[in-house]
């Protein structure tokens, strides 16, 4: 074998190794990416179920006052229901987004009651929520821009390859529901004289 030979299997073989390291670095990469979205949806999966624990307390306070309204109450329960129920992250995301909706109407609605919002564990119960729904809302976040790195990493050349070759396909963002957007609609009473 002469000289020119060797060095051309030299490179070839150099170029070979070089796109099997590429196409393994490409692998990794999407595999980080996907790791990372079950981890941020598992983030918000924590803060949920802990929402989702401290909602019975809450009503349970709230009904032991007669007035109160029962029908923000049922609906908070029944997205809480919904949310249980749920197997996508959209349907996830439409329960979690009823719920913080409810949770909207039953706060601004404590206002009309001062012996309520007097309780004690009515304003602990009230602001472990207001935190958790701010925990949420920075978690939701995060699994948003990990699914859009990797929605946008499939798509690119050469990464789309390695990705269909997976059959990754793109992920559902965690969006915000329309009921969710809309302002609290909250109806006061007032007293007649």
């Amino acid at each position: 074998m002469g000289t020119l030979a060797i060095i051309v299997l030299g490179f070839f073989l150099f170029v070979i190794l070089g796109l099997v390291f590429y196409a393994v670095s490409i692998y990794n990469g999407l595999i980080s990416l996907k790791e990372n979205i079950k981890k941020s949806w598992s983030n918000i999966d924590v803060i949920l179920k802990q929402r989702h624990d401290e909602l019975p307390k809450l009503i349970s306070v709230c009904e032991s006052y007669a007035a109160f309204e029962k029908g923000v109450l049922d609906r908070v329960m029944k997205a809480r229901e919904n949310y249980f129920r749920a197997n996508t992250v959209a349907q996830k995301a439409q329960a979690s987004g009823d719920i913080s909706a409810g949770l909207k109407s039953l706060f601004a609605l404590s206002e009309n009651f001062p012996e309520l919002k007097a309780n004690e564990n009515f304003m602990q119960l009230q602001g472990r929520i207001s935190h958790l729904e701010e925990s949420l809302a920075d978690r939701r976040e995060f699994y948003n821009d990990s699914v859009n790195n990797y929605n946008i990493r499939i798509q690119q050349i050469p990464d789309v390859i390695v990705a269909n070759i997976l059959n990754y396909r793109q992920e559902e963002m965690f969006e915000v529901s329309e009921e969710e957007r809309k302002d609290v609609d909250v109806k006061i009473k007032l007293p007649e004289f």
